[in-house]
């Protein structure tokens, strides 16, 4: 269909030191840092699920000081926290939704939520 949106192209969000949260977010995620030439390619994610769920302005789901909260789905959510753990990135809670998938929480160098997200394999 024409005229619609087709996925997410972005996330922008203020940082106290941003080189240094990129540097963090490609080093310890994955997640490339943003091209500033047309030389430079971009991070591509792979094709799948993307939520976009506003909260309410009083949700518990993630710290009332945050407005946002990213989400990234991964691989092998075991394997990535105990890379991180290696690295002194500790999860602060996990779930596990039947039929959704396995979740975790990190935080980055700032203190942003991150979520981390295995979804439930296709039976």
């Amino acid at each position: 269909m024409a005229g619609q949106v087709l996925g997410v192209g972005g996330l922008f969000f203020r940082a106290k030191d941003p080189g240094a949260l990129a540097e963090w977010y490609e080093t310890h995620l994955g997640v490339t840092r943003a091209p500033t030439d047309m030389t430079t390619p971009p991070w591509v994610s792979t094709e799948g699920v993307t939520v976009f769920a506003p909260f309410a302005e009083d949700t518990t789901y993630f710290p009332e000081e945050r407005a946002f909260m990213v989400n990234f789905r991964v691989s092998d959510l075991d394997d990535l926290l105990a890379r991180l753990a290696e690295a002194g990135i500790e999860a602060s809670q996990r779930d596990d939704l039947p039929g959704v998938g396995r979740f975790a929480r990190i935080h980055d160098p700032e203190g942003n939520p991150v979520e981390l997200w295995e979804p439930e394999a296709a039976p």
